[in-house]
């Protein structure tokens, strides 16, 4: 069924905003200092729960395909956001991980043939800029390793996202099932490491359990799955631009339930983060976002689209 754009991109800055949830549920509800467990208890259940439902595995080289997305886009990603996390200072690792959109913008150049306009470097250097003020904190000397832990869970999962575009989907196959088969992709390559490096499994209370439960169903099933259905809509610069939302909800969760103070150079940053991230909304070049694809590759995304030169407009008419 198609959406309205608005809908549609509502529906996947759903998937940032849980994401945004993850630090206090983190720091009030788990065991402490196992980064790698979660990690492990985010992707691994959330990706057999959807396998369960899809009920399709990939053939062929989507084997390959699947494994590719699924460590770019959880089993790097994940253990490298929460290295960065724990090494580095106030926010930094929020303030490099929002300059996602500059790297998508770059990569889908490489790989999509889409080159970026000024006004979307623009807007996604206002959009940075914007999340330093609301996270950012003085602080020493930078970890170097957390830093570059930082920017390499910032070029995965830019690369993850480009990707999840380029490669669409295999014909029949919904974005439930790709979901799938990345978060239990990705779930295998952090359970060896979350082992090796922090040994057996923690005792859970029903509190540790419950906030387990949620990671795994809402802030991981829902919103990955809003997320890889909002790439294959939309163009992957449009998509990325909703990722400041992430932090964004970070910085208003903390203040509502942790007590935290907004300062008024947070609010300005907050303004300047969210107009940037409603004018990245207009910065791709992929054309309407409700268009339907037609044709044996009719589970495309909109770059494959537009290799093939088939779309049908809202109207119906079909554009070469």
């Amino acid at each position: 069924m198609a959406v309205s754009r608005p809908a549609l991109i509502a529906l996947t800055a759903l998937a940032p905003i849980s994401w945004g949830t993850t630090y206090a549920v983190t720091t009030e509800f788990l065991p402490a200092d196992r980064p790698l467990f979660t990690g492990l208890m985010r992707a691994l259940p959330a990706g057999l729960l959807l396998l369960a439902l899809a009920r399709t595995l990939p053939r062929g080289i989507w084997w390959g395909k699947a494994a590719v997305l699924g460590a770019l886009n959880i089993g790097a990603f994940f253990p490298l956001l929460f290295l960065s996390a724990y090494r580095l200072p106030g926010g930094m690792a929020a303030v490099v991980g929002s300059a996602g959109p500059l790297c998508v913008a770059g990569l889908s150049a490489l790989l999509l043939g889409q080159r970026p306009t000024r006004r979307t470097l623009l807007t996604a250097a206002v959009a940075a800029f914007g999340v330093s003020l609301v996270v950012l904190r003085a602080a020493g000397a930078l970890d170097a390793l957390g830093l570059l832990a930082a920017l390499a869970a910032t070029l995965s999962m830019s690369a993850g996202t480009v990707l999840t575009q380029r490669w669409g989907r295999p014909a029949g196959v919904g974005p439930l099932a790709l979901t799938g088969w990345q978060l239990t992709a990705g779930g295998l390559l952090i359970a060896p490491l979350a082992f090796l490096v922090e040994g057996a499994p923690p005792a859970l209370d029903g509190r540790a359990a419950g906030g387990y439960l949620y990671l795994a169903l809402a802030n991981t099933a829902v919103a990955y799955w809003l997320w890889f259905r909002g790439i294959g809509r939309m163009t992957a610069t449009q998509v990325t631009f909703l990722g400041p939302l992430s932090p964004l909800t970070a910085a208003v969760v903390g203040w509502a339930a942790l007590g935290q103070a907004l300062t008024p150079v947070q609010l300005v940053g907050m303004a300047l983060a969210l107009g940037a991230t409603v004018a990245g909304q207009f910065t791709g070049r992929g054309g309407p976002v409700t268009r339907r694809l037609i044709g044996a590759k009719a589970q495309d995304g909109p770059a494959e689209a537009e290799r093939r030169g088939v779309a049908a407009g809202a109207d119906g008419a079909v554009r070469r």
